[in-house]
């Protein structure tokens, strides 16, 4: 059995309690003082995650930009420097290779952060499409640390500890090269929470030192189990439940992310042009439960006899105290108020659909 990975972190976990599960072959923290009181905290006050298993990706050279409008949805060329841009990757069925976020550096120069289990599947299918464009991809992973620090608190804190104007920093806008807690580091106002929050990408060596600095300016440390709680509520995918291979943007309702109009051919922008003016099969819906029970990954989806779907992600919401979940059924069945029923443990259960996202922060 391979050894799992462990991130520049991982010799600090003990220190805080952590409890460490096997998350994609890496060794990571699924909790430190439970999942309901850290969620809270990143709701109300702020929190810290270690993300330093995202994987990280160079895209250099004169023609990144037009190689990147080539190999991803979104329209690349509306990037300003120093600004980000989620997107997706799809392959020429228009499934989905993986989401991830892409750093402006200069027109000439990407960062591409992408999902963990795929950074060497992406970085391979991106060097098998360099075709006659003069650019450079690279794994550059193994030299960051990342860490996630969200909550209402979380710019007060940060600027505790920076001189940097984290202030003037837009959604989705980052500096690079700021010192912080005395290291440098790229610092980006973005999250995977639904609340306001910064993402630290620093030397993967520095990243226990700007870590524990938090900590003892009272940023709780936060666990893959809040992390996914809080990410669901606020209806950001996941990729492998929400995203993957047989499971389109379009069916995942991300369309802010498919540029079908601007003029560069991307990977799969036929089959997603076919699937649109067609109409999608199936859609991404949020469900709630009438009858007592939690919808979790893969429980099926019924109209009375009929499969129609399954979910995609479920739990009792920290924030809502309900039993919700996402599901992807079949396009008839996916208007707002349309009862369901989920099967859970050889039972039919009452379910009905609902608005998402299920949590929006109010400011």
């Amino acid at each position: 059995m391979a050894e799992l990975k462990k991130t520049p972190l991982h010799a600090v976990y003990s220190k805080y309690g952590a409890k460490t599960i096997d998350f994609g072959g890496w060794d990571l923290p699924v909790q430190f003082a439970g999942i309901k009181k850290e969620h809270e905290a990143v709701r109300e006050q702020v929190g810290v995650f270690d993300v330093s298993h995202m994987g990280e990706i160079e895209v250099t050279g004169p023609d990144s930009t037009a190689y990147l409008q080539k190999m991803l949805t979104n329209d690349i060329a509306k990037i300003k420097d120093e600004r980000a841009q989620y997107n997706i990757m799809c392959d020429e069925n228009g499934g989905t290779v993986d989401d991830l976020v892409v750093y402006r550096r200069s027109e000439v120069s990407y960062l591409l952060v992408v999902n963990a289990a795929n950074t060497e599947k992406d970085a391979a299918w991106l060097q098998q499409h360099i075709e006659n464009e003069d650019v450079q991809v690279k794994d550059v992973s193994a030299m960051y640390g990342q860490l996630a620090v969200q909550g209402p608190k979380a710019e007060q804190i940060l600027a505790s500890l920076t001189e940097a104007d984290l202030a003037s920093i837009p959604f989705f806008g980052f500096l690079e090269d700021v010192e912080l807690a005395g290291k440098r580091v790229l610092i980006s106002r973005s999250g995977y929470t639904g609340e306001d929050g910064f993402e630290i990408y620093t030397q993967a060596a520095d990243t226990v030192a700007i870590f524990e600095k938090l900590i003892q300016h009272g940023v709780e440390p936060i666990g893959l189990g809040a992390r996914d709680t809080l990410r669901f509520e606020a209806n950001l995918a996941l990729y492998g439940q929400e995203l993957s291979k047989e499971i389109s943007p379009l069916e995942a309702k991300l369309n802010f992310a498919v540029k079908l109009q601007k003029e560069a051919d991307f990977i799969g922008k036929t089959a997603l042009l076919e699937q649109k003016e067609a109409g999608v099969p199936r859609q991404l819906v949020g469900i709630e439960m009438i009858d007592r029970g939690i919808p979790r990954h893969d429980y099926p989806v019924y109209f009375g006899e009929k499969q129609i779907g399954h979910v995609t992600s479920g739990t009792q919401s920290p924030t809502l105290g309900k039993n919700i979940g996402l599901a992807l059924v079949e396009t008839p069945f996916a208007k707002i108020g349309q009862e369901l029923e989920i099967g859970v443990r050889h039972k039919k259960l009452k379910a009905v659909v609902i608005p998402t996202p299920f949590y929006k922060r109010s400011k």
